[in-house]
């Protein structure tokens, strides 16, 4: 378990285990004697271990002290590039699978019995149009003959006056 040092709003770093205000220097000693340390905001909880481990070793490097050598500091520089580019990768992985599975969630929504019962009365109501488009035709039909019968027998009642 990392050791738990709360840097305050006046920027005093207390350690919680020795229950102690530290320096910079005394948390150094601490990472060099194996342990590890994380540094939180008190009012936020924020994370704060990479910069003050930073500012760390920009502080040694200050007094003249080589903590980290030039490749070495090249090679950092070049892979945080790498390490972003890395964070976005895993960002579009992950974005693509939430979307894969909400595509197929949906897909399995629309093929659901309520997709087939939809289907069903589409079809019937497809159905019922066909059969009322007869119906109608032949009310036509018989209104045609209605009326051709009609004016043969006023045709016919003229003939015969």
């Amino acid at each position: 378990m990392a050791r738990r040092i709360k840097r305050y709003e006046n920027r005093k770093l207390y350690d919680t285990k020795a229950s102690e205000y530290v320096s910079l220097s005394d948390i150094a000693t601490l990472v060099r004697r194996g342990e590890t340390v994380e540094v939180v905001d008190n009012a936020t909880g924020e994370d704060l271990t990479a910069q003050t481990l930073t500012q760390i070793i920009l502080e040694e490097g200050k007094n003249g002290r080589e903590v980290i050598p030039s490749d070495l500091l090249h090679q950092l520089l070049r892979r945080s590039e790498e390490m972003v580019d890395s964070g976005i990768d895993q960002i579009r992985s992950t974005v693509d699978d939430l979307l894969q599975g909400s595509l197929g969630r949906l897909k399995r929504l629309v093929q659901s019995p309520r997709a087939q019962e939809l289907d069903e009365l589409r079809s019937q109501l497809r159905q019922l149009e066909d059969r009322l488009s007869v119906l109608l035709d032949n009310l036509d039909d018989q209104r045609d003959e209605s009326s051709s019968s009609n004016a043969s027998s006023s045709t016919e009642a003229r003939q015969s006056s």
